[in-house]
């Protein structure tokens, strides 16, 4: 019955992929009829009067089953998307960050807000009015009274420092 399997993997390979559309889904078919084979034992593989039908009826049976799940998913898939999150490029995306994205944000947030608390006001004001209201270097220079060459030594400082305290931008 192996001899025959092996004889037949590449056909049954092509088969599968046309039917499901997947090559990789088809190796992961043609795999799985051979771990079914070797669960046979040897009088039940001798029985079988023409192993190539049998090789294709399990392959057949495991596509449908392969098939089905697939379509319970997206079932499921989309249930949960119609009532917990909505979809932006095709993909689910939640409402709200998961409970380990949002810790890991506040920590961040905290250490940020730390390690600005010992920079030089004029650079702490430059990074803020730069990276939270999005002025650029010239509008931050004249807001400042300095400039535009200052305030880009402001912010590389204080980028420097947040990536050698923090790891952060």
């Amino acid at each position: 019955m192996l001899a025959v399997y092996l004889e037949r993997r590449p056909a049954l390979v092509r088969s599968f992929a046309a039917r499901l559309g997947s090559t990789d889904r088809a190796e992961d078919i043609v795999q799985d009829i051979y771990v079914r084979l070797q669960a046979l034992t040897e009088i039940s593989a001798a029985e079988v009067q023409k192993p190539v039908a049998f090789l294709y009826r399990i392959g057949g049976n495991l596509v449908l089953d392969a098939v089905r799940q697939s379509k319970r998913t997206a079932v499921r898939d989309q249930a949960w998307t119609e009532t917990s999150g909505e979809v932006v490029g095709g993909l689910s995306v939640a409402d709200q960050p998961s409970p380990e994205d949002a810790a890991w944000a506040r920590l961040k947030l905290d250490q940020v807000s730390r390690a600005l608390e010992d920079v030089a006001p004029k650079a702490r004001q430059a990074f803020r009015l730069h990276r939270i209201d999005g002025l650029t270097h010239a509008q931050i220079a004249e807001r400042l009274g300095v400039s535009t060459s200052s305030v880009e030594k402001y912010l590389s400082g204080v980028l420097a420092r947040l990536l050698r305290e923090v790891g952060w931008p």
